[in-house]
């Protein structure tokens, strides 16, 4: 008997996997530390360059945030409107933050042809949502409601605030692997322990590759959020072809985003930077979005749902 994949199992699947991720990234981050702790010499000196990393880090993601959404949406030359403005996106949001029990965010407009959209802020009370121009000429109003629910996920389901600590861990050991590099030319240490060259043969190969694979558990935490949002934002609206047709469409664009930036690109609904998009299952570790293909294959699946538009979303409109 084949198994039927609901919207909910999709959802608790990525929820599970993502928090799965986090822990291993979390376990990950502490022996790290212990490695190059002990490539230090294992003393106060060397706890103390441990210690002043994971400040430093605490505060350069505390700043981004609270405040990496007024940046992001600055960069991405974000402009906000009114309701006059823009009647019916303004009615698709509200409708859908009725249906999720959020707060509607603010609404933001890039001018921009080409169809993408984004969510920021740190909680559901501080969140914006911003649209391009291209995005509101380019779907009907059932992709635009899932575009909008997909955004609109990712506010309630607090994906800045876990992308905030992901940013944590990968910034601490950035900033220890730097530390312990650098300190490499200059500095003393123990060396009279047995274990210390060793342990330093150890800290090297770390403070090397360490980076390299906190950023590429990074993006599959960015990736793993992503199908998460796909299968909250179908529960909104009960119609996961309507998110599938607005996947295709913005894919198969062939406008660049000219504001998107490799930093900005993780937010988008669909990646921005055209053409940078590698198929092939090495450079895939580096995308900050899963497959087209395998977000459309996971929509088409997605089954339970009331047939039609039968859901919370018609009886509020």
């Amino acid at each position: 008997m084949a198994t039927v994949n609901t919207a909910w199992d999709h959802r608790s699947s990525n929820i599970f996997k993502t928090w799965l991720i986090m822990f291993l990234f979390s376990l990950f981050t502490v022996i790290v530390i212990y490695l190059i702790a002990g490539g230090f010499g294992y003393g106060q000196g060397g706890l103390g360059i441990v210690g002043f990393a994971l400040i430093m880090a605490g505060i350069m993601n505390f700043v981004s945030y609270f405040w990496s959404d007024k940046i992001v949406l600055g960069v991405s030359g974000a402009k906000p409107i009114q309701q006059k403005d823009n009647p019916e996106v303004y009615r698709i949001v509200e409708n859908l933050c009725l249906a999720a029990g959020l707060p509607t965010p603010k609404i933001y407009i890039i001018n921009d042809s080409a169809p993408n959209a984004f969510a920021t802020g740190r909680d559901p009370k501080h969140a914006a949502i911003a649209f391009t121009s291209g995005i509101l000429e380019k779907l009907n109003k059932q992709e635009l409601e899932g575009v909008a629910a997909h955004e609109l996920s990712h506010v309630g389901n607090r994906d800045t605030l876990v992308m905030a600590v992901v940013s944590v861990l990968v910034g601490t050991i950035a900033l220890l692997s730097d530390f312990f590099m650098r300190s490499l030319w200059y500095g003393n240490r123990d060396n009279d322990n047995k274990n210390s060259g060793i342990f330093m043969i150890i800290a090297i190969i770390a403070a090397i590759l360490a980076p390299i694979v906190a950023m590429l558990i990074q993006l599959a935490v960015s990736r793993r959020r992503e199908l998460l949002a796909d299968a909250s934002g179908v529960l909104l609206t009960r119609y996961p072809e309507g998110l599938a047709s607005a996947l295709a469409k913005i894919s198969s664009d062939k406008e660049a985003l000219e504001v998107a930036n490799r930093g900005t690109a993780h937010l988008y609904i669909v990646n921005p930077l055209k053409g940078k998009q590698a198929g092939e299952w090495l450079a895939g570790l580096f995308n900050t979005h899963p497959p087209i293909a395998a977000r459309l294959k996971a929509l088409h699946e997605m089954e339970g749902l009331p047939a039609g538009r039968q859901g919370r979303l018609d009886k509020i409109s």
